[in-house]
């Protein structure tokens, strides 16, 4: 949990956080941020979509979660920065008394966690300053917040991309999956390279590794084995904009480079 010092913030090199806050619309970025951002969208135009589209399927899969299923505690983990239709917001606004927990390491999401993150009155929201490399210390973390007795909602959309050994990046998820009961839920979204195809997919690696800020898109079989142990739920594992549309969109969503699904632990 934060001990509420002052934290510093890197404004030399860019943070994924920032970067998709740029790509949101939003203010609290940087020129590093800004310039990396502008750059990935010349290879790839798209990534506006795609940070759009993720932040839409975040609330609809924990509108589903708060309202269809009754889930009442959460533990979001690579939260990113504070904008519109935040995870405590979307299910405290069905359920006052739901409980969540933010997981992220960067220190202005931090300061922003600390102003914005506010709960209602009847539940509660927690910020924990962990990396996702550190599934032991996030849940250490998490349980002064969450009854991990009973069933939790766990959020990882494009978190795990950061994690550049598969092996370690599926092992977080098994030891984060172990760590939930029966009736838990997981929310989870990756990028992939099923629409771009491999040429583009090549450069835009390139791209981050040049900058040395990581992100590595996978197979769409490499995600659905991050749901493992899951059971999921209609539609199954899908583009983001493929998920439960609202009933209003006017146009028919196309799939986009980003798959994600929603599953039951049994």
């Amino acid at each position: 949990m934060s001990d509420g010092s002052v934290p510093v913030v890197d404004m030399t090199v860019p943070h994924s956080a920032r970067v998709w806050n740029y790509w949101l619309g939003g203010k609290d970025h940087y020129p590093i941020d800004r310039e990396f951002g502008d750059r990935l969208y010349e290879l790839l135009p798209e990534i506006v979509q795609i940070a759009r589209e993720a932040r839409a399927f975040l609330g609809r899969a924990v509108g589903y979660l708060a309202g269809d299923v009754g889930i009442r505690q959460f533990l979001d983990i690579g939260t990113g920065l504070p904008t519109a239709d935040n995870t405590h917001e979307v299910a405290q606004r069905t359920a006052p008394d739901s409980r969540i927990v933010y997981v992220d390491h960067d220190p202005l999401v931090l300061v922003h966690a600390r102003a914005l993150l506010v709960s209602t009155p009847e539940g509660a929201t927690d910020y924990v300053d962990a990396d996702v490399r550190d599934p032991a210390a996030i849940l250490e973390a998490a349980a002064e917040t969450l009854d991990f007795t009973q069933p939790v909602g766990l959020i990882m959309l494009g978190i795990m991309g950061n994690v550049a050994d598969l092996d370690e990046a599926y092992a977080i998820v098994r030891r984060l999956r172990d760590a939930l009961p029966s009736g838990s839920y997981l929310v989870f979204k990756d990028g992939t390279y099923a629409v771009m195809g491999e040429d583009r997919a090549e450069a835009v690696h390139g791209l981050h590794e040049h900058e040395k800020f990581p992100y590595h898109m996978r197979t769409p079989e490499q995600v659905a084995r991050f749901l493992d142990g899951f059971e999921l739920i209609e539609p199954g594992l899908v583009s983001t904009p493929l998920w439960r549309p609202d009933p209003g969109v006017a146009m028919l969503p196309v799939a986009i480079d980003d798959l994600c699904g929603v599953g039951r632990k049994v």
